[in-house]
C-alpha cells in the first residue's frame, strides 16, 4: 500500500534522483519530472526493481516553460488522483560576478531557480487548494541566508527568493497546507561535481539526502541539512557581520 504520492522536479540526477530513491524506499509513489528522460527511465527501472510495489510516473519538463509546468503538474495529479507532496527541487548553478559580461548565465539561473520555482509553486498550490491539503517543499540553499559574492551572487539571491515564497505561504495560513524550506549545506551532487578540491563539511549524496528526507518527513518549517554543522553555521550566518561572512564563503 502506498504511503502517498510525491512529485519531484529536477529528478533525473543529483539530489532529486536520490530523494526519489529514498522516498520510494519509505513507501511513496512518485511523479518524477526533468528535462532528461533517459536518465529518469533508468532511475525508474532501478526503483521498481528494488521496490516492485511502487508506482513511478515520468514526465519530461523544463521548469522555465510556464505552460508545461502547469500541464505536467495537472497531468500527474490526474494520473494519481492526488498529489500529497510537491518538492520544488529543479535548479541551476551557473553564474558570474555582476558586470563581468555573463548576464546570460545569471539570467538563466534566475529564470530556472526563481521564476521556475514560482511556476511550480503556483501549479502545486492550485492542486493543494482544490484538495484542501498538501505539503509544499522548497529546496533552498545555505547560501540563501546572506548575500553572496562573485559567481554565487545571483544563485544565492534566487534561493533566498524561494525561501521568501515559502514564508509568505506560511503567513497566509492556507487550510490543510504544510510548507517546508530545506537549506542544504555542502552535499555532493551533479551541480557541484566539477569542484575538484576537497571542500570542508562536504558529504556524499546519499548521506546528505537522508538528512533532507528526514526533515521533509517531519514537515519541518525550516531545516538546515545535515544538521551538523549547518544548523549552528546557519544560526551564526544570520547574525555575523558581512565582513565575517565573506571569509566563510
Amino acid at each position: 500500500m502506498s504511503k502517498g504520492t510525491i512529485l519531484i522536479t529536477g529528478a533525473s540526477a543529483g539530489l532529486g534522483a536520490e530523494m526519489a530513491r529514498q522516498f520510494a524506499a519509505l513507501g511513496y509513489d512518485l511523479g518524477l519530472c526533468a528535462r532528461r528522460t533517459a536518465k529518469m527511465e533508468a532511475l525508474r527501472e532501478e526503483i521498481t526493481a528494488a521496490h516492485p510495489d511502487r508506482r513511478v510516473e515520468l514526465r519530461a519538463l523544463d521548469v522555465t516553460d510556464d505552460e508545461a509546468v502547469f500541464e505536467v503538474f495537472k497531468d500527474l495529479a490526474a494520473a494519481f488522483g492526488t498529489v500529497d507532496r510537491v518538492i520544488v527541487n529543479a535548479g541551476l548553478g551557473k553564474g558570474a560576478a555582476l558586470g563581468k559580461g555573463r548576464y546570460d548565465a545569471n539570467r538563466q539561473t534566475a529564470m530556472t531557480n526563481f521564476v521556475g520555482a514560482l511556476a511550480q509553486s503556483e501549479a502545486a498550490m492550485e492542486i493543494f487548494r482544490a484538495q484542501e491539503r498538501g505539503h509544499l517543499v522548497m529546496i533552498s540553499s545555505m547560501s540563501a541566508l546572506r548575500g553572496m559574492r562573485k559567481a554565487m551572487n545571483v544563485y544565492a539571491a534566487t534561493k533566498a527568493g524561494v525561501a521568501a515564497i515559502a514564508e509568505g505561504l506560511r503567513s497566509e495560513r492556507v487550510p490543510g497546507l504544510d510548507v517546508s524550506v530545506v537549506y542544504p549545506g555542502y552535499i555532493r551532487s551533479e551541480m557541484n561535481e566539477h569542484v575538484q578540491q576537497r571542500t570542508r563539511f562536504m558529504v556524499d549524496t546519499e548521506t546528505g539526502v537522508r538528512s533532507m528526507v528526514a526533515a521533509i518527513e517531519k514537515r519541518r518549517v525550516r531545516a538546515y541539512v545535515p544538521a551538523w554543522p549547518w544548523a549552528p553555521i546557519g544560526f551564526a550566518m544570520r547574525r555575523l557581520p558581512l565582513s565575517v561572512v565573506r571569509k566563510l564563503t
